[in-house]
């Protein structure tokens, strides 16, 4: 008997599910089928996992092709398993090629290749379908987006848009994706959501398009680079009934917002300054040092670092002042924004050709805190005081390159009934001044 053995959440079960139980059976004889627990699932970066273990496995029993079921709660039980039950062949979706080479020294690994352009709809859960979602834009960042989707429960990549056709084919290629193409028309088909991964410049048109096309939008940072079109935009998603977000990720993640508590807490008083640094120096054939237009410290980073700025001192600032070390072409190697309010005063400091220390301090009445470089990822952070002995420290998790809690986030409030009730993590209000400050900024560029 040839027996073989897989391993899934089996989240929200639909035909991807059952396609890959199908195969797997077909490898062997005896097929056994492991299905892992939510606290595990989390322990190793799966976010947003909607059914209960007993349903996950109902949903498999139910498919009749499971000879055996198994729970899978812990690192290093494939090898238990495979050594325990005598297994033959191990397998796992394409999706994993290479993650689990390892295990060749126990049985025979095989990845399946993905099915493409199947519709989930037969057998999704009707209460909370899968989002399909499509990416416009193949860059740095797009790349990384596909994996990152893949780690929260909820959400498929399915079409990919680009105006370079060669460009988008190859991505679709690598991701095994069901639509490539530079059709926009023919990537709205089959989707429910889009993510803009676009050059900065192209961004207002592609969420406009997506907005009108029906679709929740996930634009990366920053969403447009004028207050008349992020207010435009977020009208238009308001009154279609549409999600759009725009990706800061550093608003999401689960240290950020601890960092947020803290501080709102009252732990440090009142807060009377906010110091944020992000810098980086940049390759001189990046696009960021390239483009005359919207290349730059500023555009690349600023979203970043206004960010704390705005959550904490708030929107209504009296004056704003940037001080820039520009580049041959005009762009800004190196900007100092600063930032006055009644009760305080900020101050944000971005670099492509500069590199200075990339910490986050916010002072407060009562003690600060510093989160050290790099702040944005925010793993972790102190609360300090008068009393230098007196020292607070917190870490949180990181998982990934950090963009899965963002895709949780859009995945949870697409869910939402009432789509007015856009998360607190980063308001409309938050990425609309975001936007007019990114105006300022160019005007006097």
């Amino acid at each position: 008997m040839k027996k073989v053995i897989t391993y899934g959440t089996f989240d929200l079960f639909h035909q991807g599910h059952y396609n890959l139980l199908k195969r797997a059976k077909e490898l062997g004889d005896y097929l056994i089928v492991g299905i892992t627990t939510e606290q595990y699932d989390e322990s190793r970066g799966k976010l947003n996992i909607q059914d209960s273990l007993l349903k996950r496995l109902d949903n498999v029993r139910e498919t009749g092709f499971a000879d055996d079921i198994i729970v899978e709660d812990h690192e290093g039980q494939k090898v238990e398993d495979i050594q325990k039950y005598n297994i033959d062949i191990f397998t796992v979706g394409s999706d994993w090629r290479g993650k689990f080479d390892y295990l060749n020294s126990y049985c025979d690994v095989v990845y399946l290749e993905r099915t493409k352009d199947i519709s989930s709809s037969d057998r999704r859960i009707a209460r909370n379908p899968i989002i399909q979602l499509g990416m416009i834009g193949t860059g740095r960042i797009a790349h990384r987006f596909v994996g990152e989707a893949r780690a929260v429960s909820g959400i498929t990549v399915r079409n990919v848009y680009n105006p370079h056709i060669d460009s988008a084919v190859r991505f679709g290629d690598e991701f095994s994706l069901n639509t490539a193409t530079d059709d926009l028309e023919r990537f709205f088909d089959d989707i429910d959501a889009v993510y803009v991964a676009s050059p900065h410049e192209t961004h207002y048109q592609y969420v406009k398009d997506s907005l009108l096309a029906g679709k929740h939008v996930l634009c990366e940072k920053p969403l447009v680079f004028r207050q008349s079109e992020a207010e435009e935009l977020f009208g238009i998603a308001r009154d279609k009934k549409l999600i759009l977000m725009e990706g800061i990720k550093t608003a999401y993640l689960p240290g950020f917002q601890k960092l947020m508590g803290v501080v709102k807490s009252g732990a440090i008083g009142e807060i009377r300054d906010v110091e944020a640094c992000f810098t980086r120096l940049t390759p001189s054939d990046r696009r960021e040092m390239t483009d005359a237009a919207y290349g730059g410290a500023f555009t690349e980073f600023a979203s970043y670092s206004l960010l704390p700025i705005i959550k904490l001192l708030g929107r209504d600032y009296k004056e704003i002042r940037f001080d820039s070390i520009k580049a041959e072409n005009g762009i800004d190697l190196y900007t100092k924004t600063s930032i006055i309010y009644d009760h305080g005063f900020a101050l944000a400091k971005n670099g492509v050709g500069v590199k200075s220390e990339g910490q986050l301090v916010i002072a407060g009445t009562g003690g600060y805190i510093l989160a050290e470089s790099p702040w944005w990822l925010t793993k972790s952070f102190e609360v300090r005081y008068e009393d230098s002995s007196k020292v607070e420290k917190f870490a949180t998790k990181y998982l990934g390159y950090g963009l899965r809690y963002e895709i949780s986030d859009f995945v949870t409030m697409i869910g939402l009934e009432d789509k007015s009730k856009i998360g607190y993590k980063l308001t409309r209000g938050d990425s609309i001044v975001i936007a007019g400050i990114m105006e300022k900024f160019l005007a006097k560029r």
